[in-house]
This record gives C-alpha cells, sequence and structure tokens, in this order.
C-alpha cells in the first residue's frame, strides 16, 4: 500500500478529523477567555456554543469514515447538518467581530439559512433508505445532493455578504478555502466518485486548512484585544501620552540606562478660562494639539506624559541634547502653533536622582515661569535658594 492510497482512505479522514479537532479545542480554549474577559457576552457565549459543534461533527466524519461499523446513514445527514449550522454561525461570529460598529450585521438572514438547513435535513431524512446502498464513492461516504449543494450556496452567499461588510480580508480567504472544499466535495462525489486522489485528499486537508485560517483570525482578534487592554492601562486616553504611573516608572527607566536625565513640567497658561469660554470640545482639541507637540520633541530621546489635567510632561536624556533647549521647542512650536501657550520648568538628575523628586522641582520651576510672567521656561537650578530651600523642607 503506498503512503497515497493510504491517505485517500478511511485514515485520512481520521488524520484531518483530528487535525481540526486539536485547533477547535485551541480555539475553544480563547473563546472561553474571550467570554471570562470582555463585555460583548453574547457574541463570545455564541462562538463558544459553536465550536464544539464542529468538533461533534468531526467525531461523526472520524467514525463514518470506517464502513465496517455498519453505522446508520442518518448520522451522516445529522453530520451534514451539523456542518453547515455550524458554518453558518461561526461566519455570524465572525463578521460581527471583524466589522466596525457603524456597520449592522444583521440576524435574520442567518437565521434563515439555519433554518432552510433544517428543512433539507428533514427531507433528506425522509428520504433515506435503511436497508439500501445509496453511498457514491469509497469508504461508504454517503452524498446528499439537497444538502451538498445547499452547503455550496451557503458558502457562497456568505462569501458575496462579506463583500459588503468590509471586513477582515484573511476572513475572505477562509471562506473561499471553503468554498474550493465545497467544490472539491461535489466533484469527488457526483463526478468522479472517489477516482481522482487529489480531489480526495482535498476533501480531507483542505478544513485542516480552513480551521487554521479562523485559529489565525482569532488568536489575531485576541492579541489586538490584549494590545489594547495593555495600551489604555498605560496611556491617558484623552491625549495618549503616557498617564502619570506610566510615565515615572519609564523615566525610572531611562535614568538607569542614561547617565544624565531631565524632567520637563509644562501648564497650560488660561486653560481655566479657555474652558469656561470656548468649552470643553475646544478645550480638549487644545490639550491634544499640545499633547502631541510634547510627543513629537521627546520622540527618540524620551517619553511624554499626562501628570494631570492641563499640566504635561516629560522625561529627555541629558546626554543626547540640552533639556533647556527642547523645553523652549516646545514652549516656542505651542504658541505659534495652537491658540494658547504654556509655562515650563526643568529640573536635571544634577539636581535630584529620584524620579519623583525632579517632577516636584520641575514642578516648582513651571510655577516660577507662571508667576513671573507665563509664556516662558525657568530651569530649577536657576532658581531663588529661598525656593529650592521650601521644596527640600
Amino acid at each position: 500500500m503506498t503512503i497515497l492510497t493510504w491517505l485517500t482512505g478511511p485514515n485520512g479522514q481520521l488524520i484531518s478529523s483530528a487535525c481540526v479537532i486539536i485547533i477547535l479545542i485551541l480555539m475553544l480554549f480563547m473563546s472561553t477567555r474571550l467570554y471570562a474577559s470582555y463585555r460583548n457576552k453574547r457574541i463570545y457565549r455564541l462562538l463558544t456554543l459553536t465550536i464544539p459543534l464542529f468538533m461533534v461533527q468531526n467525531t461523526i466524519l472520524a467514525m463514518l469514515a470506517y464502513p465496517g461499523q455498519a453505522l446508520p446513514p442518518g448520522l451522516h445527514v445529522i453530520s451534514m447538518m451539523l456542518q453547515i449550522v455550524s458554518f453558518i454561525i461561526i461566519n455570524f461570529v465572525f463578521m460581527k467581530l471583524y466589522t466596525h460598529r457603524g456597520a449592522q450585521i444583521k440576524v435574520m438572514p442567518f437565521v434563515l439559512l439555519i433554518c432552510v438547513t433544517f428543512f433539507i435535513a428533514a427531507f433528506q431524512f425522509m428520504l433515506l433508505d435503511p436497508a439500501g446502498d445509496t453511498t457514491l464513492i469509497p469508504g461508504g461516504q454517503y452524498r446528499f445532493l439537497g444538502l451538498d449543494f445547499y452547503s455550496l450556496i451557503v458558502t457562497f452567499l456568505i462569501l458575496l455578504g462579506s463583500k459588503g461588510a468590509e471586513i477582515n480580508g484573511k476572513f475572505s480567504a477562509s471562506l473561499i478555502t471553503y468554498f474550493v472544499l465545497d467544490l472539491s466535495r461535489i466533484a469527488d462525489g457526483y463526478v468522479f466518485h472517489g477516482s481522482v486522489d487529489w480531489l480526495v485528499l482535498l476533501g480531507y486537508f483542505l478544513p485542516i486548512v480552513y480551521f487554521m485560517q479562523l485559529f489565525l483570525l482569532l488568536f489575531e482578534w485576541v492579541i489586538e484585544r490584549l494590545m489594547m487592554t495593555y495600551q489604555s492601562s498605560i496611556t491617558d486616553g484623552l491625549t495618549g501620552l503616557y498617564n502619570r504611573r506610566h510615565f515615572t516608572s519609564k523615566a525610572e527607566q531611562l535614568l538607569r540606562r542614561q547617565k544624565g536625565l531631565a524632567v520637563i513640567f509644562c501648564d497650560i497658561d488660561n486653560f481655566k478660562k479657555l474652558n469656561d469660554t470656548q468649552g470643553h470640545h475646544k478645550a480638549d482639541g487644545v490639550l491634544k494639539q499640545v499633547a502631541e507637540i510634547m510627543k513629537e520633541e521627546s520622540a527618540g530621546i524620551g517619553a511624554a506624559g499626562r501628570y494631570g489635567g492641563e499640566e504635561l510632561l516629560a522625561c529627555v536624556s541629558t546626554d543626547r541634547v540640552k533639556p533647556e533647549r527642547v523645553a523652549e521647542s516646545i514652549r516656542s512650536r505651542v504658541e505659534k502653533e495652537t491658540i494658547v501657550t504654556v509655562s515650563v520648568g526643568v529640573s536635571t538628575s544634577k539636581d535630584s536622582h529620584e524620579i519623583v523628586q525632579l517632577i516636584k522641582q520641575a514642578d516648582e520651576a513651571m510655577y516660577h515661569s507662571k508667576t513671573t510672567g507665563k509664556n516662558k521656561v525657568s530651569l530649577f537650578s536657576s532658581l531663588p535658594a529661598s525656593k529650592k530651600k521650601a521644596l527640600s523642607t
């Protein structure tokens, strides 16, 4: 017996079903974690309930691959019905996941497709002859004209629907794989009757490709959710800058790696007046502009963060730049590019080797700028000795 003959027999189906079930177990684990961790419970619950249907269907396929067991032909109908219903539901789930929130995926077309599946399956049950031999291909595999061609139609309709939904191209690629699978099964069962080895192999191994594509899509979705969760935990939602806690952590890392560090503390001048006269929306827009300038000026040499309210921070390495020049560049750009000005304070690791203390010193230098005319840069090292002493006590 050659390896090709061995693979095109019942063993090929057994390998295919085993591989698919392993992939489905991994997908089930991810779906249960999604269900437990995120708010969109309904869609993740549906995904979690659908995956076991595919597992049952592939278990039945593995059992039916060995004709010597004399299993009832009704199991073939059940297997085909589970395959189509599960396929419809899981594609509804992925279309919901990968379609942007503004687009509406209607439930009713999918419900109708499932109802038609049950109707055709019931009709096929009535036509079954338990005593007859209705197999069309070797290995005891029954073929059911209605369900086979309906599966092809369902795949085609969902593929058309995915084009209009503007979703992930990888999802469309998985549907094309499944469409080719349906075509190969129909050609194998109704035209070549199992006589073309490569068609038989396609029928066995394209399901592995299809479910691997679904697994990668789900894995990508999980990674994106994890990245979003992590990003939201370290950044400020309005400005996109690091929040105070993560900024302090980044500054401490930079201080350990570099010989010198400076903290630049900025406060938007007359921000409350801007809020009161032009509204929160305008004020938030200005805050975002200033934050973007801070981010651009510190890129490659440090990091930027939001301390609170209209107070923004940057930490930069003094090994590569003069911090007062960076601070002046920030002040100048804010004045030219926005409708506000900023008061800026700068402290360096020459003043302290603790980040929390450096931030306090930069804050004090900023306050000096604020109380002596605004729209200026002050260095903590240049402050009067009385102010430095007051901060240390």
